[in-house]
């Protein structure tokens, strides 16, 4: 049994048919689960015990997905959240007001991709607990640029991004090797550790939402450059 297998994973969705699935396909990855509904039962149980991962749905009855995010967060900095949405924008919202959610996936999503989400982010939660760092595990800082893999998180300028986990491994992949040109398949390997099945057109919607953050912190944002035939590349930019 892996470090993360046996993690107990809280699931908050409505639908009969979604909740048993994830379910499901958590167990078959070797976790604990336990589900609910809507958010009054939810909050009532999850508040005398956290789980090691939330995953819930933003649509629920009786307290929506970001009223409970925003008791668990306060319960708790370093539990993982991830959202579960009908519409992308709607999780843009979520993001604006900056409710501490970790990731997010729109429906109808792939469990394999759930199931890397999740992976990921207990990877990140077992690190927290654990007593040090290991040097993959250290900050990298190009020029403005600050990327935490311990605490999945990035800065430009001394301001958080906001970075869902996959933009963050997307930003990472290319941050780390600045100027190296990085292909989309290679992105899709460093985005999605099981290798989901992902199309081109989702790397550049990731890269493209990576972009829109960085430019509401700094308007003249340039370091990602696209390569036409080739891929993406983060410049050190002289100002």
């Amino acid at each position: 049994m892996t470090a993360q297998a046996g993690r107990l994973v809280a699931v908050v969705e409505d639908e009969p048919t979604i909740r048993e699935a994830v379910c499901a396909a958590l167990r078959n990855d070797g976790h604990r689960t336990e589900s609910f509904d809507d958010g009054v039962t939810a909050w009532e149980a999850l508040s005398k015990s956290l789980p090691d991962l939330a995953i819930l749905d933003i649509g629920i009855p009786r307290m929506d997905g970001l009223d409970l995010c925003r008791r668990l967060r306060a319960r708790s900095e370093h539990l993982p959240i991830v959202f579960v949405t009908s519409r992308e924008d709607e999780f843009d919202r979520v993001l604006g007001l900056q409710i501490g959610a970790d990731d997010y996936l729109c429906k109808p999503f792939s469990m394999r991709e759930l199931m890397a989400r999740v992976k990921v982010l207990l990877r990140r939660a077992a690190l927290v607990e654990g007593a040090g760092r290991a040097h993959e595990d250290r900050p990298t800082v190009v020029g403005e640029l600050t990327l935490d893999p311990l605490q999945v998180s990035a800065t430009w300028k001394g301001k958080p991004l906001g970075l869902t986990v996959t933009e963050f491994l997307l930003l990472q992949a290319l941050a780390r090797r600045p100027g190296v040109v990085k292909t989309r398949d290679q992105l899709m390997d460093d985005a999605y550790p099981d290798r989901v099945s992902v199309s081109d057109r989702t790397i550049d919607s990731h890269v493209k939402r990576i972009r829109r953050k960085f430019e509401a912190i700094d308007r003249e944002f340039a370091a990602i450059e696209g390569v036409y035939g080739a891929g993406y590349r983060f410049v050190r930019l002289e100002r």
